[in-house]
């Protein structure tokens, strides 16, 4: 199903011809095995596609130029619809209680656990792409089977985390050579960056991918955790508040606005040059890097892994899109040979590769991708997939933790402290109130 045929090679001009070529002649480099799987597409299917809006350009065209070679290869009609960020979860909600719309969604990567009772399973496409590429890293198998099982609820397409991003020579101005990794020296250099006149700046906004990010960091790295193991609420602890009163003195480093920083916030302030660190996927340094206006900020940002604090290594998860198929479709098998298709490495090293590796592979033989040795500054960006944290953790990936995240409750615990609204103690206390009406 991943062959590219005669037909669709005449229908490309010169140049797409080459560049085609150049992108298969990449893929060939990914290792796969002789993996078979069987889905008869059933007569007259179409299928109707919802995801996420793209954050970098070739995302989306990528994304629309392979499901159009799935048509040109199958016959099946597919329309894909890319909605905000902050939108999908609420249009996935509806589909799923009303039963109609689209037959795909590629969602955030806790809802198929919100609605694995209204989704077929997918364990059939999971272990033949598992197979033919070297296995699924570890947040695709987290993500994608449903909690306590082997049975597959979900396709994870793949993830971006957010590292510190950096200004090169503001770092070094103030005496520092590379990212501290613990939290002393971390609030050290950000006051000195303060202080330098080229602040820090973090989301402390409803922001999906920035703002969970910022709250997970800060609560991972000195110890804490919504939930434990068994999902018993637990953020109301010792490591919480001291995570909190952390950063009351970090937010005074911080350029003015983080509050209502949503997830494009300090992607502007950064290429502004009114933030010099901020923590973000590989969108920012690809807008900077493809732009000539922002190229020189382009050459001084680096990119290094979160501060690990008193954990050992830097806590951070992967902001991870997970696709999923209502049991409402009519075409189970054309759905489910989409999600195949799209996961070849015909298709899926030239998405990988033109977005610079902006939603990290899930599966292990993209390793061998050559977006990974194109730039150095993208190295940390590689290994997304295998971060061992999850909204919720250490619980299990279920629809209380979408619903905890969804309802931004790390987050506004933190923005209420910086804000001054909340003591530290009071605010794990609100936390822990909120978290216990999902996990019950």
């Amino acid at each position: 199903m991943h062959i590219i045929t005669r037909r669709d090679t005449l229908k490309l001009g010169a140049g797409a011809i080459a560049a085609a070529a150049m992108a298969r002649e990449a893929a060939a480099q990914i290792p796969a095995s002789d993996a078979t799987l069987n889905l008869p597409i059933e007569n007259g299917a179409s299928l109707r596609i919802l995801r996420p809006a793209r954050f970098v350009e070739p995302d989306e065209v990528l994304f629309r130029e392979n499901t159009a070679k799935f048509t040109q290869q199958t016959g099946v009609q597919v329309r894909v619809d890319f909605v905000g960020w902050e939108d999908i979860r609420a249009q996935t909600a509806v589909t799923a209680n009303t039963g109609t719309g689209p037959d795909v969604v590629v969602g955030w990567a806790e809802d198929p656990h919100i609605f694995a009772d209204k989704l077929i399973e997918l364990t059939d496409v999971a272990e033949y792409l598992g197979k033919r590429y070297g296995g699924w890293k570890f947040l695709g198998e987290k993500f994608g089977k449903r909690h306590g099982t082997n049975n597959w609820i979900g396709i994870p397409f793949g993830g971006t985390s957010g590292p510190v991003v950096y200004r090169e020579s503001a770092v070094r101005e103030v005496g520092y050579n590379e990212i501290p990794t613990d939290h002393e020296r971390y609030l050290d250099l950000c006051r000195k960056l303060k202080a330098a006149n080229k602040p820090p700046g973090f989301a402390l906004g409803n922001a999906v991918g920035d703002g969970n990010g910022f709250a997970n960091w800060l609560i991972w790295s000195h110890g804490g955790f919504l939930v434990d193991e068994d999902g018993k609420v637990a953020i109301n602890q010792p490591q919480t508040v001291e995570a909190l009163k952390y950063l009351q003195e970090l937010y005074k480093t911080f350029v003015s606005g983080t509050l209502s920083w949503g997830d494009p916030s300090n992607n502007r302030a950064y290429a502004a040059q009114e933030c010099f660190l901020t923590a973000n996927g590989v969108s920012l340094y690809f807008a900077l890097k493809n732009d000539p206006a922002t190229a020189a900020i382009a050459a001084d940002t680096n990119h290094a892994p979160l501060p690990s604090g008193r954990i050992g290594s830097p806590p951070q998860s992967a902001l991870t899109i997970n696709a999923m198929v209502f049991r409402h479709t009519r075409f189970p098998n054309a759905a489910k040979a989409w999600l195949t298709f799209m996961m070849e490495r015909e298709q899926y090293d030239p998405w990988l590769s033109r977005c610079l590796g902006y939603w990290s592979h899930p599966l292990n033989a993209y390793d061998k991708s050559a977006v990974w040795e194109s730039d150095p500054k993208l190295a940390v960006f590689r290994d997304s997939m295998n971060n061992r944290f999850w909204n919720g953790w250490k619980g299990p990936i279920n629809q209380a933790a979408a619903a905890a995240t969804a309802e931004y409750v790390m987050v506004q615990m933190c923005a209420s402290v910086a804000s001054g609204q909340q003591t530290p103690e009071a605010a794990a206390r609100e936390a822990e109130r909120r978290a216990r009406r999902y996990y019950r």
